[in-house]
């Protein structure tokens, strides 16, 4: 194990880059033009992957870009992977459907020059695991964002879906992970092909999906001459699936850890593992400034504003904010004093779906993990740790992160959120089954 000389991390595997091969990008509508442009001028490969590319206005366009881009240049190599069965359903609360699969169908029909698009089935069931792994390469550009593909993530329309948006130019950071995915799933034939006619059942992928398992659990990216050669920061990736021996978990865990100053924390949905709020409580007691910027219960995905359209999915986000107030109760002193600062963001009706961990303005672990229970066993996920020794990427996080909190507000006690006593009647009556059941603890672990 190689390690460098003023961190806590292993560089074995790591890609040395300059402050110049990493670009942030602060919307979603420049992250939607970012995607066009780099499809439209992709020469040699396209690779993306998401949980969903959605059969909606955004989703439309991004296909028949990509699709374009094939017919314009047949040599060119596009894959596509999404979760297998996320995309064979409707959305909550449809009725029974191809969902997105007949989109994918469609197109594949509609033009000469055919892409793949994969479907990969993590686990037998969508509730019990999905493929969460992020990233989108044109060439030796790779996009990293937890963002999938659809009309709010792309800000297409009235509403937007706040996320983090992260360039690197990089041959051997793109090769790490087009390796990564052709070995997985294109190689080892455990992910069929979803635009074409003939997809296994579910019944029928049985067998498969224990194999994947197994293979999921052994991969990891491979940079190919590994280097640990001079340049303004090292970029390291990760995979992760399940609790144990899961890479991307265990980096995680450092980078909290690592913290001696400041650690800035994003989540989307507010339910710590287990591990991960020992880190934290371990971080406050050493003096550590956490600053930890979560979305509003308003501003969660499953929120649902109307009360009479309310309906069991829609308890979520009221979960969430009663383990935030859980917390905020056992961590009280550290907020008077100001070296515990919670950020609820919001903005209008739109959502909130950032993720990530910052430590001393050093070490960014940049991530589609929510860095909750599901995402730490269930899921497969992935991420990139940077190393930044010089801090040269400051101008740009200090400005993403200055854009962020200006939609947010500090919470300063239990009263400035809502407690079940607030709630309306259908959550709060709910809520309460939930707890006298003492349901919430296995909810918790699938949240």
């Amino acid at each position: 194990m190689i390690f460098s000389r003023n961190s806590k991390f292993s560089i074995q595997n790591s890609v040395p880059l300059s402050a110049d091969d990493v670009e942030f990008i602060y919307s979603s509508k420049d992250f939607h033009q970012q995607l066009l442009t780099l499809i439209k001028t992709a020469k040699q490969r396209i690779y993306l992957t998401a949980l969903y590319l959605q059969d909606d206005e955004a989703g439309r366009e991004i296909l028949h870009a990509i699709f374009q881009a094939k017919q314009d240049n047949p040599s060119l190599d596009v894959c596509i992977f999404v979760d297998f069965h996320r995309a064979q359903r409707g959305l909550i609360g449809e009725k029974k459907s191809l969902g997105n699969r007949q989109l994918y169908l469609d197109l594949s029909e509609q033009y000469e020059h055919d892409i793949n698009i994969y479907g990969v089935a993590v686990k037998q069931k969508e509730f019990l695991g999905v493929l969460h792994l992020k990233g989108f390469v044109f060439d030796n550009t790779l996009l990293f964002s937890g963002a999938s593909i659809n009309d709010v993530y792309l800000h297409v329309g009235d509403k937007y879906r706040c996320d983090r948006f992260h360039k690197f130019n990089s041959s051997a950071l793109a090769d790490s992970f087009v390796n990564y995915l052709n070995e997985c799933f294109v190689d080892s034939a455990l992910a069929p092909r979803i635009n074409q006619d003939n997809v296994p059942t579910k019944k029928a992928l049985k067998s498969t999906i224990k194999q994947l398992k197994g293979l999921l659990k052994r991969a990891q990216y491979k940079v190919s001459n590994p280097t640990a050669t001079a340049k303004d920061m090292l970029v390291i990736p990760f995979a992760g699936l399940g609790a144990r021996g899961n890479q991307l978990n265990s980096t995680a865990r450092k980078v909290f850890k690592s913290a001696e100053n400041k650690l800035v924390v994003f989540t989307p949905y507010f339910n710590f593992p287990k591990a991960l709020a020992a880190d934290l409580r371990r971080a406050l007691k050493k003096g550590v400034q956490v600053t930890i910027v979560v979305g509003d219960k308003t501003a969660n995905d499953f929120y649902v504003a109307d009360p009479e359209k309310f309906s069991t999915i829609g308890i979520v986000p009221y979960i969430y904010e009663t383990l935030l107030g859980r917390f905020i109760k056992r961590n009280q002193a550290y907020i008077d004093k100001g070296q515990l600062n919670l950020h609820l963001w919001k903005d209008g009706t739109n959502s909130f779906h950032l993720k990530g961990v910052v430590s001393d303005d050093k070490y960014h672990l940049i991530t589609g993990s929510n860095l909750n229970p599901r995402a730490w066993s269930l899921d497969l996920e992935n991420g990139l740790l940077i190393i930044d020794r010089d801090k040269t990427l400051i101008p740009q996080w200090h400005k993403e992160l200055e854009l962020i909190l200006s939609n947010t507000q500090r919470v300063n006690s239990l009263s400035d959120i809502e407690s079940i006593h607030d709630y309306p009647d259908k959550p709060r009556e709910l809520l309460r089954k939930i707890n006298l059941t003492q349901f919430d603890r296995i909810l918790k672990r699938f949240l």
